[in-house]
Formats: structure tokens, C-alpha cells, sequence
């Protein structure tokens, strides 16, 4: 459900900033038909509500040399506060692991990390990621090829 604070021309503006938050106020303007100042206006406000929450550089992993994805379920030997708070401390100093979510069903966290290869991956299991306190059982599956990519779902 679409917040009902925001109108077509806000849509408008998301969409746009979906395909290049890089463009200027003037080019954003020009592609939702409003002068500089009311766009600029609307995103302040996108912004502040926490619509917008940020701009970043989209990174291409493989030509940085991380050619290699793995997704990895993980299941905790018991799920009390403590031990979800102690598995998510762990994992997030992990610079391998790019996602990581809470999951409902018979697995805990699903991973995935972003490697250069088999190896890496291999030391990264066998060296921290077993050894983290209360790891009970962890299933890996590796992608064949990314069928769709995004960043966040478009109005």
C-alpha cells in the first residue's frame, strides 16, 4: 500500500531517482514537469520523512573481484535474544556478508556473501563463520545467474 501522502508527482519523482538519483534537481524537473524549486521542495520532504533514505553508488562486485555469490541459511542452536543479538554482532563485522536476514521457517538467517571465489568461501566457513557461538547447522546454495536485480520495489 502506497503511503497517501505522497501523489503522483512524488511517484513521478521516485521512479525517476529509482533509474538515476545521480541526475540534478533541473534534469529531475524537467522529467516530472515542475521548476526546480517545488522538486526541490518534494524531495526535502521525501528525504525527512524517511521515504528517500539515502543515496548511494551502485558497485559492481565482480570488478572489484568478487565474482562468486553465495547464499547461506543458517540455523541457531536455540533463538533467545541473546542469541540472535550475539549471531547478528558476529556476522555484521563479516565484510564478506553483504545481506543478512532474519528469517521465519526452519532456518534463522539467510546470508549472502559475496566472494572471489571457492576458496574464499571455504575459509570464510571453515575459519569464522562455523565458529561463531550458538551455529548449530548452515546450508549453502550457490546461484547459477541473477534472473532480476534491484535496489528497492518502484511506486
Amino acid at each position: 500500500m502506497i503511503s497517501t501522502n505522497l501523489d503522483e508527482t512524488d511517484l513521478r519523482i521516485l521512479r525517476e531517482l529509482g533509474q538515476d538519483g545521480r541526475m540534478t534537481a533541473a534534469e529531475l524537473s524537467q522529467r516530472v514537469g515542475l521548476s526546480a524549486t517545488p522538486v526541490i521542495r518534494r524531495l526535502r520532504q521525501l528525504e525527512s520523512s524517511g521515504v528517500i533514505r539515502g543515496y548511494v553508488a551502485l558497485i559492481d562486485e565482480a570488478a572489484l573481484g568478487y565474482t562468486m555469490s553465495v547464499f547461506v541459511s543458517v540455523k541457531l542452536d536455540r533463538q533467545v535474544d541473546h542469541a540472535l543479538r550475539s549471531f547478528e554482532s558476529a556476522i555484521s563485522l563479516f565484510p564478506e556478508v553483504v545481506d543478512c536476514w532474519l528469517m521465519t521457517g526452519n532456518r534463522d538467517y539467510l546470508l549472502r556473501i559475496a566472494v572471489t571465489g571457492l576458496k574464499e568461501f571455504e575459509e570464510l566457513m571453515i575459519e569464522r563463520l562455523v565458529k561463531i557461538d550458538g551455529v548449530a547447522s548452515i546450508e549453502s546454495s550457490i546461484p547459477i545467474r541473477r534472473v532480476k536485480a534491484g535496489i528497492a520495489r518502484s511506486p
